[in-house]
């Protein structure tokens, strides 16, 4: 991720914001630990199976941490049977219900999304961050720009970074009043240039990690460019512990997008990354379908590694010396195939994608059992 030492591509280097550690279940966020890739469920929360069966989904895409809504007592009454279901940290996000709050907790989420200046009255507060203490539980502080306190509006005007920043000062104040440190915030917006200008405030203003996330970002690919621009801005600067891409679209989508942020930030690797070119009349083979069908078909691997599938010989060699694998579009339906940047063999069309995956699944194979001998 970072390094403080000389750097052999400098240009490279990203020098992370230093904030405080917090456990939210058994993953570390914040501090040195790895920036966390969450999403949230759409399925009724009160439906347990339709429920487990999307976190099982995106387990499968490789999602750190989820959130669950929880607006109604049938909700958190499902909870227990989900979290105990769950390979990974469940987050409860309770609304302004400070009852779903305590039942969320003792059902065992990891996590509480809350804003506190919101759930009603300071015993109310009290009753929450007191089962939060009880049960091990983390909080998430969720201020956003579509749903500013009123008294902040009015001082302000309209939602801009300083409005953002000081109501997620109000809510940070009141958790730390009552002695409760493992909070993690966020200062979402849907306006790119807010939510970059707020987070980066924000970051200056605390210690404590920050869950980066461009709020309603649209489809999948209006929806991931708007997430790019301003979390990739964010992270390029070091700002950003956890991560959530919000797309109308599948959660597992957003897991994937959110990985290929950070992959594409050298800030977290999983999976193969594959490096192709858009392209052309000197294609030797359909590069389009070939790439979608690699990747659908490479989901499962999970080791880190780099895959370069390019049309023909005008940038082929040279993409592939800085891959693990490669493969570049001759004439008469054979196509080269690279190893470890170096020319190996030829390929046909008819058996070009079934070889590269097996190709792949040794070469990930090949690489956990070094890593195994290493340990």
């Amino acid at each position: 991720m970072t390094s403080n030492n000389p750097s052999l591509r400098p240009w490279r280097d990203i020098d992370r914001r230093k904030s405080r550690q917090i456990m939210v279940g058994d993953v570390p966020v914040g501090g040195d630990a790895p920036i966390t890739v969450q999403t949230m469920t759409n399925t009724l929360t009160s439906d347990a199976k339709a429920t487990i069966d999307q976190i099982r989904r995106c387990e499968e895409a490789g999602v750190d941490i989820i959130r669950v809504s929880c607006p109604d007592v049938e909700s958190t009454a499902a909870l227990k049977e989900i979290v105990r279901a769950s390979n990974v940290p469940i987050v409860a996000d309770i609304h302004f219900h400070y009852k779903r709050g305590i039942e969320a907790a003792e059902a065992g989420a990891a996590c509480l999304r809350i804003n506190p200046g919101n759930i009603g009255s300071a015993a109310r507060v009290k009753e929450v961050i007191d089962a939060a203490k009880s049960n091990g539980c983390a909080i998430r502080i969720g201020v956003n720009a579509g749903s500013l306190e009123k008294d902040l509006l009015e001082k302000y005007g309209e939602p801009c970074p300083e409005a953002l920043v000081e109501s997620a000062l109000d809510h940070i104040k009141i958790l730390q009043d009552h002695d409760f440190h493992e909070f993690k915030v966020a200062v979402k917006a849907s306006d790119v240039f807010l939510a970059v200008a707020a987070y980066s405030q924000l970051a200056d203003a605390v210690d404590c990690p920050l869950h980066l996330g461009i709020t309603e970002a649209g489809g999948l690919i209006g929806g991931t460019v708007k997430s790019s621009i301003g979390m990739g801005n964010l992270l390029w600067a070091g700002i950003g512990d956890t991560i959530r891409v919000s797309l109308s679209a599948e959660p597992e989508e957003e897991v994937r997008v959110g990985y290929e942020m950070l992959k594409a930030l050298g800030l977290r690797t999983r999976g193969v990354r594959v490096v192709s070119c858009p392209s052309c009349a000197r294609q030797g083979f359909d590069v389009i379908r070939t790439v979608q069908t690699l990747e659908e078909r490479l989901q499962h691997i999970r080791t880190p590694l780099s895959l370069s599938v390019l049309g023909c010989v005008v940038n082929g060699p040279g993409e592939a010396r800085e891959t693990d694998i490669g493969i570049t579009g001759g004439g008469k339906g054979k196509h080269m195939v690279y190893l470890s940047g170096v020319t190996d063999h030829h390929v046909a069309d008819d058996d070009m994608v079934d070889h590269i995956v097996k190709l792949v699944e040794a070469k990930a194979a090949e690489i956990e059992a070094g890593i195994s001998e290493a340990a």
